[in-house]
């Protein structure tokens, strides 16, 4: 165990306290939510001993995310009461690899839900479209499965680059807002990959977005000269509900996270208060959206609410 040279634990300033009380609060309402979608696909899957490709996804997703948000405010955590056990090596690392892991995989899965809903709503007679469309639900596992192997390759590398020579820069403030980074030392690759793995995935969520509005404007034009109706249309709008929900809340998160990168540089900046707390939303609310757009998972959450009303009453 090698162990960089740490300075004296600073105190705890009013700033630091406040995001971390509001980062606590987060935290533990997403992983709350998360924990609840995986609960109730796993039941299903062990009553019904299977599981369609829909809910394959959302379970990936739910316990990527319940991690993610884990590690992240453990880090949190450590950053601000207790800085001094990261820099021991290599717990700065294995944490920075747990985070990167459990962040890629679970907006990589995101990605997938998207095209995944794109490719089962959106009609289109292009051969390879509809090659996809008959062996989507052999597919899924196969993307669920590259999407870990990516998520665990972008870990591997961000591990691999950052070591001893970036325990001072990115630890060596104890302090939430002054956290500093020397963009000479090895940190420009980790930004690059960071980067090249949310620009991907955002682009694969835009490209599904402009593919299922595209289908469904053509959809709609062809029920309007049959004179005809379509139950189909009703299935588009409650996909592009759940796709463009998503990508609004993925862009402001790639912007927020491209703040974060640049703002680092820096001394301190307010506008990192709202960046830093919209983080930890992104993937709280977006689970809860997914909740109410999926008929199992909000009709379980309604028939719980009442019951968690009586217990507090009680009480």
């Amino acid at each position: 165990m090698e162990a960089c040279e740490s300075p004296d634990q600073p105190n705890v300033t009013s700033y630091d306290a406040t995001i971390l009380a509001i980062v606590t609060l987060e935290v533990f309402a997403g992983m709350w939510i998360n924990t609840f979608i995986v609960s109730v696909l796993c039941v299903a899957w062990i009553k019904k001993k299977s599981l369609d490709s829909n809910a394959k996804i959302l379970l990936l997703l739910g316990f990527s995310r319940l991690w993610y948000l884990f590690f992240s405010w453990l880090y949190s955590f450590l950053l601000i009461i207790y800085p001094h056990f990261l820099y021991v090596q290599p717990t700065y690392t294995l944490i920075l690899f747990i985070m990167n892991f459990f962040e890629c995989s679970h907006l990589w899965v995101s990605a997938c839900l998207c095209g995944f809903y794109c490719v089962k709503i959106a009609n289109f007679r292009n051969s390879f479209f509809i090659y996809l469309k008959v062996k989507i639900e052999r597919i899924v596992p196969c993307l669920l499965v590259g999407s870990l192997l990516l998520a665990l390759a972008n870990g591997i590398l961000v591990y691999s680059i950052d070591g001893k020579e970036n325990c001072n820069n990115s630890t060596g403030q104890g302090n939430f807002s002054k956290v500093t980074v020397n963009m000479d030392d090895g940190f420009l690759p980790i930004f690059f990959i960071y980067g090249f793995g949310f620009v991907t995935s955002l682009m694969a969520v835009i490209f599904s977005a402009l593919l299922l509005l595209f289908s469904l404007w053509r959809h709609k034009r062809n029920m309007q000269t049959n004179s005809m109706k379509d139950l189909s249309v009703d299935a588009h709008i409650k996909a592009m509900k759940s796709i463009l929900s998503f990508l609004v809340m993925y862009t402001i998160n790639f912007i927020s996270l491209t703040s974060t990168l640049i703002s680092s540089m820096k001394e301190e900046n307010p506008m990192m208060f709202l960046i830093y707390v919209f983080q930890y939303v992104f993937p709280v609310v977006h689970s809860l959206l997914l909740i109410f757009s999926n008929p199992k998972l909000e009709k379980t959450l309604l028939s719980i609410l009442p019951c968690v009303k009586c217990k507090v009453c009680m009480r």
